[in-house]
């Protein structure tokens, strides 16, 4: 049986969003039946561009287009940003299980199914793009989340505290305001997959939240203290609130840090 690291380097790589879904669908599916083979690869490849379609062309954020939410044509802009960062997403948590060979077997089941979901939520809003008559790809993205997986992959700490602990938990921040400009203007169907991925989104950043404590217990270091000098070297004066406060303590936050996100 391959290791979960093969397996996770090789849908990592597939360029194919429904290839790679099933792919990683069917990893899960194989490694829960089956002992978890957790042998080391010889070598780990940095994998500075993973499996992606292409399309989306990839622009500077800067570049793409400022879209109303008032409009249909916004709104379907919005649906296919966040299918664009829920793709990205399962290539992190393929990733965060190829890259850090030596961590507990927790570890790699937890990012597994963190993987799982993300390529549900892919799926749930392609769908929704097709039936509104577009799909993936139609609109211009940005490669934010995955240069900095990029720029994380030497350190499983600073990788759980920068990406799932601040990228992607902007996404807790965010969605519930998404929500009530959908529902003003009808769209039951987009709420309905939205409220689906917040409320499994809080427990993708618990994950890494668990991780970077777990990372920092190794080091000695207080996770607190440490999540704020991150912080500060990576992303002074670039984060805004208003921050989602329950959510975020769900998601394995402390008050003393989500404070420090609030002055950063």
């Amino acid at each position: 049986m391959k290791s979960v690291f093969q397996f996770a380097y090789e849908c990592l790589l597939l360029d194919d969003p429904a290839d790679k879904c099933t792919a990683v669908f069917n990893f899960q599916r194989d490694i829960l039946n089956n002992h978890l083979n957790l042998t080391i690869t010889e070598h780990i490849y940095k994998i500075t561009h993973p499996g992606r379609p292409a399309k989306p062309k990839l622009v500077l954020p800067k570049d793409l287009p400022k879209r109303s939410l008032s409009t249909e044509q916004g709104r379907i802009a919005l649906i296919h940003a966040i299918a664009h960062i829920e793709f990205n997403a399962i290539n992190l948590a393929l990733d965060a299980i190829y890259r850090f060979q030596e961590m507990p077997e927790q570890f790699y089941l937890d990012w597994l199914k963190v993987a799982n979901e993300e390529a549900e939520h892919f799926m749930m809003l392609r769908n929704r793009l097709n039936q509104l008559n577009y799909d993936y790809g139609d609109f211009d993205a940005h490669n934010g989340l995955w240069e900095m997986a990029v720029k994380t992959s030497d350190d499983v700490m600073v990788r759980m505290a920068l990406v799932p602990r601040v990228l992607e938990a902007r996404g807790l921040d965010v969605t519930p305001s998404m929500i009530k400009k959908f529902e003003k203007h009808g769209d039951r169907e987009t709420v309905s997959v939205l409220n689906i991925i917040f409320e499994q989104e809080i427990g993708h950043v618990a994950i890494g939240s668990y991780w970077f404590k777990f990372a920092c217990e190794q080091k000695k270091l207080d996770p607190e203290q440490t999540f704020q000098n991150l912080l500060q070297k990576h992303f002074s004066g670039e984060l805004r609130g208003p921050f989602q406060i329950q959510a975020r303590l769900s998601a394995g936050f402390s008050r003393k840090e989500i404070e420090a996100l609030q002055d950063c």
